[in-house]
């Protein structure tokens, strides 16, 4: 090693020791746990996806998950086929499809009531560790579902439950609520040059 390449890697190595020593002390004040609101929206795909991440990291680590969907139920899914093997996790797809395929709001009211019903029961029940209400954003924006009654029953919470919520247009209450907030931005998507959902990808 050169004289000049060794004095590089002394700056380099005392830089990283300085953050190092930076970031442990921010470490140490990080001292609570508690179970997460986790809101994942915005115009930009890979909300479930994100959000089908934290499930798969959470049955790694043996937590019980629910994952329930407001709006999609129609289609089998790749997630709802690879997580149906883990005997900790239960999946419930009670939706009807996008509401411009269903066309008939009452039954779509009704598919979403049914749904809530359902994630509430797992709110309160203590049964799971993660919750996933994959898509009630989109419910909340129809107004399908009561934002005041969801807000409410979050509050009460079981404490160590995370809970997850997807779905563009999130309400700004429910954002302020949240623990965790992350937009996802559409920056180029396929399916603008005609490329097609597909398999392993969309669904």
């Amino acid at each position: 090693m050169t004289e000049e390449a060794a004095a590089e890697a002394a700056r380099h190595r005392e830089k990283m020791a300085k953050w190092k020593s930076a970031k442990d002390k921010i470490l140490e004040a990080k001292t609570r746990e508690k179970g997460l609101l986790i809101v994942h929206t915005g115009k930009g795909k890979g909300k479930t996806t994100a959000a089908m991440g934290l499930v798969l990291r959470a049955l790694g680590r043996g937590l019980r998950v629910a994952v329930v969907q407001f709006i999609k139920g129609q289609r089998q899914t790749g997630e709802k086929m690879a997580l149906s093997r883990f005997e900790t996790c239960r999946f419930y797809a009670l939706g009807e499809g996008f509401t411009w395929e269903t066309q008939d709001k009452q039954r779509d009211i009704k598919a979403v009531h049914n749904a809530w019903q359902r994630a509430r029961t797992l709110i309160e029940d203590g049964t799971c560790d993660l919750l996933l209400l994959d898509e009630i954003n989109i419910a909340l924006r129809y107004d399908y579902l009561s934002l005041d009654e969801l807000l409410e029953v979050l509050a009460s919470k079981p404490a160590a439950l995370h809970v997850v919520l997807t779905g563009r247009n999130a309400p700004q209450r429910l954002i302020e609520a949240s623990d965790l907030t992350t937009e996802m931005t559409e920056i180029k998507h396929p399916f603008r040059a005609g490329i097609r959902a597909q398999e392993g990808i969309e669904f």
